[in-house]
């Protein structure tokens, strides 16, 4: 276990992601992209005539939709496939090929997922963050998810945070979505302190590179599936496989 670099000297507030870092709803994530994508890729391959690959959970989740939006993920995924589709209207149904009708459908099988299963916290995670809050430090929780809410409260860590930036907050605020550093410098800015104060801890390729261009002090990704080098490589400061390698 290497020395603690999250100290009260150097930082005043730690803001995490959600999905991967304190929770498993990474994984529930993963497996409704991959569903809610095959299924689509299916009927457009037929409908078109051509061959697409299916959306592949080892490569395509990490580049075009971990941490992001999930408009932007849409949208940037069906880029990686030549697919262009209509916008569509925020309240299009699964039957509807528009990028919010894909996007509706991807989150009404999450929300199903965590009313069916629950959500699986890391236990080492909720920890440590619990003993740095208790050493004085400001938590918040970031993250392009719109089923925050509901997640901390199945998780039962909803006390753990003062402010939560959600992917609602980013809507209506009309954010930019990670790899962009809106959302962390939009919770500094609430939490009342400045980036270099702050400490961003991240799963997603695209969060690192948030939290590197916003500036922040210090940009820890958390690499649990031997995603290390990729992350350090993407603006990462350090690299651990679990915030319990980190010791407070």
């Amino acid at each position: 276990m290497s020395p603690n670099p999250v100290t009260r000297d150097k930082f005043d507030a730690v803001l995490f992601d959600l999905d991967g870092v304190l929770t498993a709803t990474a994984k529930v994530h993963a497996e409704c992209w991959k569903k809610m994508f095959d299924a689509f890729l299916l009927r457009y391959g037929k409908r078109t005539g051509r061959e697409l690959p299916p959306f592949d959970i080892a490569t395509d989740y990490r580049l075009y939709v971990d941490g992001k939006p999930r408009l932007d993920g849409v949208r940037d995924f069906l880029k990686s496939r030549n697919i262009d589709l209509p916008e569509g209207n925020p309240d299009d149904g699964p039957d509807r090929d528009t990028v919010h009708g894909l996007g509706n459908y991807k989150n009404e099988m999450v929300n199903e997922a965590i009313d069916t299963t629950g959500v699986e916290v890391y236990s080492s995670s909720i920890e440590w963050a619990r003993r740095i809050k208790n050493a004085g430090f400001k938590l918040a929780v970031v993250t392009s998810s719109r089923n925050c809410d509901a997640v901390l409260k199945s998780a039962g860590i909803g006390d753990l945070f003062e402010i939560r930036v959600d992917g609602n907050v980013i809507h209506e605020r009309s954010l930019r979505g990670k790899p962009a550093p809106d959302s962390f410098l939009l919770a500094a800015k609430m939490v009342e302190v400045e980036p270099e104060r702050a400490v961003v801890i991240e799963d997603a390729i695209s969060g690192v590179q948030a939290g590197r261009t916003g500036g922040f002090g210090l940009v820890v990704g958390i690499g649990r599936h031997g995603s290390l080098e990729e992350l350090k490589a993407n603006g990462a400061d350090i690299v651990v496989r679990d915030l319990g390698d980190l010791q407070a």
